[in-house]
């Protein structure tokens, strides 16, 4: 019998499964949410790294480097006899400037995930079901030379002590304008790449060379750094690529975290997606 409108359900209604309605899925994760996680994972690992490269190789160099100011602060005290002698007691000893090292560059891992993420979904959201493992590394290579190699090659690490305490605003002002440029011209490199689809694979290679080579002669346009370097060639140069090697290190554990964690989520995406679709 067919109920009338103004039939009452009967109890066994509401109890009964209903077979003609699809029961709804749970909601899908957040891509975004997803890939701040892979990149929070990734940028503390990284820091992680590089932070115990420093303790135990660049450590020892920054010491020396420590000394040798020590020791030039004492010749220009007994040089200048009508100065008087102050002594100056280090806030935190250097035990504790060990700890806060690896614990800063953690924490900046951490703030370099959270970009690197937001950045990656900007460029890469028209094309989500990707292979992220090449993807991650190019990306990883990219940001690598916007915020390291870049800057570092225009104004390179300089050990502790070194300058004048007069100029630390300018040099900092001087050292983001660099990153500032590096990572605008990196976007513009990879403008020219992509907008050169319909031309052949060298002429794209050279266009974006030709960018990334431009960029480079535009951060020389920036002021040199004005204070001298009074430590020698041998600990300067040390320092300075234990200094890049940190940074190297970093940004390879940053691509293998942020690109296998992103291989195994396609890899268990796709299973599901075979497991769900019925056998014909």
């Amino acid at each position: 019998m067919t109920a009338s409108p103004e039939t009452p359900p009967s109890p066994n209604s509401l109890t009964a499964p209903r077979t003609s309605t699809p029961a709804a899925s749970p909601a899908a994760p957040s891509p975004v949410l997803a890939l701040l996680g892979r990149g929070l994972a990734a940028g503390s690992l990284g820091g992680l790294a590089a932070g115990l490269f420093s303790l135990l190789l660049a450590e020892p160099l920054m010491d020396k480097a420590i000394r040798a100011e020590e020791a030039r602060s004492q010749a220009h005290e007994q040089h200048d006899a009508g100065a008087a002698v102050q002594h100056h007691e280090e806030l935190f000893s250097r035990s504790t400037q060990h700890a806060g090292l690896v614990i800063a560059l953690v924490v900046a891992g951490l703030a370099i995930g959270v970009l690197f993420a937001v950045a990656y979904a900007l460029v890469h959201r028209r094309d989500p079901r990707a292979n992220p493992w090449p993807r991650a590394l190019a990306f990883c290579a990219a940001a690598f030379c916007a915020v390291s190699l870049f800057p570092a090659l225009r104004y390179p690490a300089m050990p502790p002590g070194v300058g004048d305490s007069g100029t630390v605003g300018d040099r900092q002002a001087m050292w983001v304008a660099a990153v500032v440029i590096s990572v605008l011209g990196m976007f513009l490199v990879w403008q020219v790449y992509v907008r050169l689809a319909g031309r052949s694979q060298p002429v794209r290679q050279l266009a974006a060379a030709g960018t990334a080579a431009a960029v480079l002669a535009l951060l020389w346009a920036l002021p040199d750094n004005p204070d001298p370097t009074p430590v020698s060639p041998t600990l300067l140069w040390d320092f300075r690529m234990l200094s890049l090697a940190s940074h190297v290190l970093m940004w390879v554990v940053f691509a293998a975290v942020f690109g296998g964690i992103g291989l195994r989520a396609l890899r268990a995406r796709a299973g599901t997606e075979a497991a769900s679709t019925p056998a014909v």
